[in-house]
């Protein structure tokens, strides 16, 4: 076995293997979660099935399936599985482990597989050096990461990869793994005296945040905790174990709704400290920091809107410092944020404004753009009346003329009217300049006639 080959057997030595790691799925049919992947007919089960597996990036959360599945395609495809960290190891041991891909290239026509966990921890000039590689067919590249490969992989290699995204986990399904683990005799718990009620479980999938592995182990220490045959295992006991808060709270039920909304209307309310109470109140109870990041840029765009262009930088800002910082740290970014947007100058003119176009738009689809605004890349449209009359505006005073952009059935319709909220007011102040100078140009143009 090469120096970073994953042991397949499934056999250990020293001590005993985690209960996630025993339970790691042995086949696609053991995945869960990620249907629209492995599914009927889905596209990487069809590329396993035919033993046509191209190089890859597997793109998902913590704990949602993308080591599992590197691992069930090298089960499937019978090739070698080379485990490799992008945070642990550097390029030296890169280049050991593809010499020894290569000789077996060489030898026997046989690919390996190498997974490269958290690819994007490599930078530019690391991930360069598996291009070739991948080219020549040397190894099929399967490089896992939690971060948008956009971003993060270098676009030569990202073009030779083709990119699944992996589903967060839904705690349903962490249910059902907790449970497969609790009957599997084998490698699970099948064997534990006791039972585990279902509210117990339902409070462990819940607090995993989508996270197989976290599940797993909470699971391991409550049955490691309550090891005794008759012992009384209940949701507070086990917060007190795991050291987790027990308040109630379902991240898909109705209490879930109610926090969301009074963060939310606190916010547009401009209530400080109900706005932090409601935020903390979420947090403690388990909820993901990332979907509160999510709900308060909603804020900062549907109730401040342009009143403050600052809020939604502001919003979007504390969504990277906590996905940078983490829990506890970027909590205090999303504090930060709900203080700002708490106590910024509130409009929902935009957000009204974008209901009515979209009103409009349904009501009359498919209204002509009026010719003189078309685009006119060939002679044909320039004959046909295509940007005819069209008034290029940096050519007039002021860089700006009258002349109609909607279409004329619309014609002078007006959707969006500032307040006087805030920066709104400065926008209220050049549209109504622009009003007036249209009228303007229009008196000068009838003077002209």
């Amino acid at each position: 076995m090469g120096l970073f080959e994953e042991d397949m057997s499934g056999v250990s030595s020293g001590q005993p293997r985690p209960l996630a790691d025993r339970m790691r799925p042995r086949d696609i049919s053991e995945i869960l979660g990620q249907d629209h992947l492995l599914g009927e007919g889905a596209p990487l089960k069809v590329a396993i099935e035919s033993r046509k597996v191209p190089s890859m990036i597997l793109w998902g959360p913590p704990g949602s399936g993308k080591t599992t599945i590197a691992s069930v395609i090298a089960r499937t495809v019978e090739t070698r599985f080379i485990f490799f960290s992008a945070v642990t190891s550097g390029i030296k041991h890169a280049r050991q482990v593809v010499n020894e891909a290569e000789k077996e290239w060489l030898h026997y026509h046989k690919q390996a597989i190498l997974f490269v966990d958290e690819i994007h921890r490599f930078n530019k000039a690391q991930q360069d050096f598996f291009l070739p590689h991948v080219e020549k067919g040397v190894i099929i590249l399967i490089g896992a990461t939690t971060e948008n490969p956009s971003f993060e992989v270098i676009s030569p290699l990202l073009s030779r990869c083709t990119v699944f995204t992996l589903n967060m986990l839904a705690a349903g399904d962490i249910k059902k793994l907790l449970k497969r683990a609790l009957k599997d005799k084998e490698r699970g718990l099948g064997d534990y005296p006791n039972k585990v009620p279902e509210d117990v479980l339902d409070y462990l999938a819940a607090i995993s945040d989508g996270d197989a592995r976290r599940g797993l182990s909470y699971l391991e220490m409550l049955t490691a905790h309550f090891s005794e045959e008759g012992a009384e295992i209940n949701v507070d006991s086990v917060g007190k174990i795991l050291q987790k808060k027990t308040m109630l709270y379902d991240k898909s039920g109705e209490e879930h709704y109610n926090l969301i909304s009074a963060l939310h209307k606190s916010v547009r309310g401009s209530d400080v400290d109900a706005s932090l109470y409601w935020l903390a109140r979420m947090l403690e109870s388990g909820e993901d920091p990332m979907y509160l990041a999510r709900r308060l840029v909603r804020m900062a765009v549907e109730d401040i809107g342009v009143a403050d262009p600052n809020a939604l930088t502001i919003a979007l800002n504390a969504k990277e410092a906590y996905h940078f910082l983490g829990t506890p740290e970027g909590e205090l970014a999303l504090a930060e944020c709900v203080v700002y947007l708490a106590t910024a100058p509130k409009s929902n003119r935009i957000y009204t404004a974008f209901g009515r176009v979209q009103q409009a738009v349904r009501e009359n689809p498919s209204e002509p753009v009026p010719l003189h605004i078309r685009n006119a890349p060939t002679g044909l449209m320039k004959d046909l009346g295509y940007g005819k009359d069209y008034k290029y505006a940096h050519d007039y005073e002021e860089a700006f003329i009258d002349q109609e952009y909607l279409p004329e059935s619309l014609k002078h319709k007006k959707f969006y009217t500032p307040s006087a909220m805030g920066f709104e007011k400065k926008i209220e102040e050049r549209m109504a300049w622009w009003e007036k100078k249209k009228k303007e140009l229009s008196r000068k143009d009838q003077s002209e006639k």
